[in-house]
């Protein structure tokens, strides 16, 4: 891997699977991944095709939502996203990030749909 880009909020930013199983409801699976922002980096706009479990292994996050909520997580934190509620974790702490993210989703669909540098900004 390379340098992280200065210019690009989202280089940097790696997402490991660690397991992917069939789910007992048929056409559905579970994914578990570690993703990794850099200090000062974001996962950038996305949303899933179901439901996000997460803890936050290490660092510090704001968690925002494309609805106006904005969560502040640090580390030892759960969470839990929404079936398609688009979201962005912004790493605003001094080391790099570590969640550790489940997830429960369609296994027709992407994993993760992406979305530009739209309105997912936390409120002053």
């Amino acid at each position: 891997m390379g340098a992280a880009d200065p210019t690009d909020p989202t280089s940097g930013v790696t997402r490991t699977v660690l397991q992917c199983h069939p789910s007992p409801a048929e056409g559905w699976e579970t994914v578990q991944t570690l993703v990794e922002i850099p200090r000062g980096k974001e996962s950038g706009r996305h949303s899933h095709p179901g439901v996000e479990v997460g803890y936050i292994v290490r660092g510090d996050v704001l968690m925002v939502f494309d609805h106006g909520n904005v969560l502040r997580l640090r580390t030892g934190d759960p969470f839990f996203i929404p079936s398609g509620a688009v979201h962005n974790a912004r790493n605003v702490g001094t080391v790099t990030t570590m969640m550790l993210s489940t997830y429960v989703v369609d296994e027709t669909k992407p994993l993760a749909t992406t979305y530009g540098h739209g309105p997912a900004k936390p409120r002053p």
